[in-house]
């Protein structure tokens, strides 16, 4: 499998396991140890999860986790007037935390990449209004993080 397929994968994986931690509030040990044992890579009812690069969605899922309260500024910057990170679906704050952290802490990602990646992991969420916010968002948290 290409890197880049198996980067994608983890990014999907990580906007999943975020998800799962702001509802539940497990652990980031736990969290990484039970999407290795098993999500990454598992089939679970008929459905394939595709292999994923496990240190990158290790990297994401616990950078995310360590610097929320810095990624969540950075975005709540970016909303419009009257909007909270709050108002947003867990989801949707997922994936805008992932997409930051990115474009923060991972400098050898290209901006460009960084931004396409999660407005596809919004596909697999939303409609084209909300793959839309996600982009423009992004593109503004980056062009402040990579200027």
């Amino acid at each position: 499998m290409s890197r880049s397929k198996s980067r994608s994968a983890a990014r999907l994986a990580a906007v999943q396991a975020l998800y799962q931690q702001e509802m539940e509030g497990t652990p980031t040990a736990q969290l990484i140890h039970e999407f290795h044992e098993h999500r990454i890579g598992a089939t679970i009812e008929d459905a394939t999860y595709i292999e994923a690069e496990v240190f990158f969605f290790d990297d994401i899922v616990a950078g995310v986790l360590a610097r929320k309260d810095d990624l969540d500024e950075r975005i709540s910057a970016k909303l419009a007037e009257g909007w909270s990170l709050e108002r947003l679906d867990r989801p949707m704050r997922a994936i805008l935390r992932a997409g930051t952290y990115e474009l923060v802490a991972r400098v050898d990602v290209p901006r460009a990449a960084v931004i396409d990646e999660y407005v596809d992991v919004a596909d697999a969420f939303y409609d084209k209004k909300e793959k839309g916010f996600v982009n423009g968002l992004l593109d503004a948290i980056a062009k402040e993080a990579r200027a």
